[in-house]
C-alpha cells in the first residue's frame, strides 16, 4: 500500500463578489479533485486546534498526523531544522521577513510582506551583511530561499507577542512591533536594518531596475526546538517530503522523513509542478509514503491575486493531482488525501481558521450520488467532520 498527501497550500477560500459568489475552488477547473471527490471521502477537517493561530506550521503539524498541542513550539524552529541550524537548548529562533516598508500618512506601512519576492540571491546578499554588521555571540543571521531567512537569539527570551507580516499587509507597523521580555533588543535589530539596507548597493540596484527593494527586516514566528516522534516511530512507515518551503521541509526533518529538493520549485505560480509530481512517483519506489507540497496557492491569496490564485490550483490540479493519479496505479493499492493546510481568503490576505475541504480516494471507480465535485460547499455538505484534524492522517492509514 502506498499512501500520498496532496497539499494545495491555502486553496480553501470563502464566497468572491467576483466570481459570483463562488470560491476560487468552485471557480477554477479541477477535473482531477472533482474525480476524487466524487468517488472518494469528502469532508471538512479542522486543521487549526482552538486557541491556535491559524499558521501554516499548526495546520501542516496536523497534515503530517501530530497533535500541535503536544508538539508545536512555534514556526521558526521548524524552518532552522530544514537550514540545517541547530539549535541549543536555550536558543530561540525567529522566521526573519525581509519586506518592504512605505512612508505613508507620518506612518510606516507594511507594503510587502516578501520585498517583492525578493529573489534568494539577492535575499542571502543582504542577511550576510546584517550577519557581518549585527551578528554576535547573542544573535546569529542565516540565509534561507527568497524572502524567508532565520535569526537565532542565542539564551533568548520567549515571552514576547509578534506579528506575522502578511497579516498586516497595508497597515501601519507602529500598533504589531515587538512587545514583551527582550522586545527592545528585536526592535533595535530591525531598526538597524533599515539603515543598513538603505546604504547596501543593492537597495538602489533593485530600485533602478524597477524592482521592489528590501528596507527593512521583520522578525517574528519565534520558538524553540521541539520535541516529536519521528513518523516511522508513529506510524511505522518510511517517508519523503517535497516542498519549496523551508517550514514544511522543517516538519519533514523532526519526522524523519527524506528530504526531496525539486530543481525550479519555487513556491510561487512558477514552480516545477511536473518536477514534484514526478519526484513524488519516484519516491514512493523507495518509500511508503509521500507528502507533497504546493504553496503557490497561499502566495496569491496573500497577494491578494484572485486570477493567479485560481490559475495556481488548476495547475496544482493538472500537474500534480492529474499526475500522481495516473503515476501512483502502477503500484497497485493506494490511498491518496487531497487538501490545504487551511484557508486563506483573498478578501483577507491572510489565513483562517475555518475548516478546510478534504478527499481520501483509494482508488474507487463508482461515483456517488449528491457529491457535486470538490469544494467547500461540497465538503461541507457531506457533514462528515474531522476534528482534531490530525486525526486525517490516522484516516489515511486506516488506523
Amino acid at each position: 500500500m502506498k499512501y500520498v498527501v496532496l497539499l494545495g497550500d491555502g486553496m480553501s477560500d470563502q464566497p468572491v463578489g467576483a466570481l459570483e459568489g463562488k470560491t476560487p475552488l468552485q471557480a477554477a477547473k479541477t477535473p482531477n479533485m472533482d474525480f476524487m471527490a466524487r468517488r472518494g471521502t469528502l469532508g471538512l477537517a479542522h486543521t487549526v486546534p482552538q486557541g491556535y493561530a491559524p499558521g501554516s506550521d499548526v495546520a501542516n503539524l496536523s497534515m503530517f498526523g501530530y497533535n500541535p498541542v503536544d508538539c508545536y513550539t512555534g514556526r521558526s524552529p521548524l524552518e532552522a531544522a530544514s537550514m540545517g541550524v541547530s539549535l541549543g537548548p536555550d536558543d530561540v529562533a525567529f522566521r526573519l521577513n525581509l519586506v518592504h516598508l512605505e512612508a505613508r500618512g507620518g506612518k510606516l506601512i507594511m507594503e510587502d510582506y516578501s520585498a517583492g519576492h525578493i529573489s534568494s540571491a539577492d535575499g542571502r546578499e543582504l542577511v550576510e551583511e546584517l550577519q557581518r554588521q549585527l551578528g554576535n555571540e547573542e544573535f546569529s543571521f542565516h540565509p534561507g530561499v527568497s524572502y524567508r531567512h532565520l535569526m537565532v537569539w542565542h539564551g533568548g527570551r520567549t515571552q514576547i507577542k509578534m506579528t506575522p507580516p502578511h497579516d498586516i499587509s497595508g497597515q501601519s507597523i507602529t500598533e504589531h512591533m515587538p512587545s514583551g521580555e527582550g522586545a527592545d533588543k528585536l526592535i533595535y535589530l530591525m531598526n538597524s536594518s533599515q539603515m543598513i539596507f538603505h546604504n547596501h548597493p543593492q537597495y538602489k540596484r533593485r530600485a533602478a531596475n524597477g524592482e521592489v527593494p528590501a528596507n527593512s527586516i521583520w522578525l517574528w514566528g519565534h520558538g524553540k526546538a521541539p520535541a516529536m516522534d519521528t513518523f516511522g516511530a508513529r506510524y511505522g512507515l518510511s517517508g519523503a517530503v517535497i516542498s519549496a518551503v523551508d517550514l514544511i521541509k522543517g516538519i519533514g526533518v523532526y519526522a524523519g522523513l527524506d528530504i526531496i529538493n525539486v530543481p525550479g520549485a519555487t513556491g510561487y505560480l512558477d514552480t516545477n509542478f511536473d518536477g514534484k509530481a514526478q519526484a513524488a512517483i519516484d519516491a514512493l519506489k523507495e518509500h511508503d509514503f509521500v507528502f507533497v507540497h504546493v504553496e503557490a496557492p497561499d502566495e496569491a491569496s496573500h497577494s491578494g491575486k484572485l486570477a493567479d490564485k485560481i490559475k495556481a490550483i488548476e495547475l496544482f490540479d493538472e500537474k500534480v493531482v492529474g499526475a500522481v493519479l495516473r503515476g501512483v496505479k502502477q503500484f497497485g493499492e493506494y490511498r491518496i488525501l487531497c487538501a490545504p493546510d487551511h484557508p486563506t481568503p483573498i478578501a483577507l490576505m491572510t489565513h483562517s481558521s475555518d475548516p478546510v475541504p478534504f478527499v481520501i480516494y483509494a482508488g474507487e471507480e463508482k461515483e456517488k450520488s449528491g457529491v457535486a465535485g470538490y469544494d467547500e460547499i461540497a465538503a461541507a455538505a457531506t457533514g462528515l467532520q474531522v476534528e482534531p484534524g490530525y486525526k486525517l492522517m490516522e484516516m489515511l492509514l486506516e488506523r
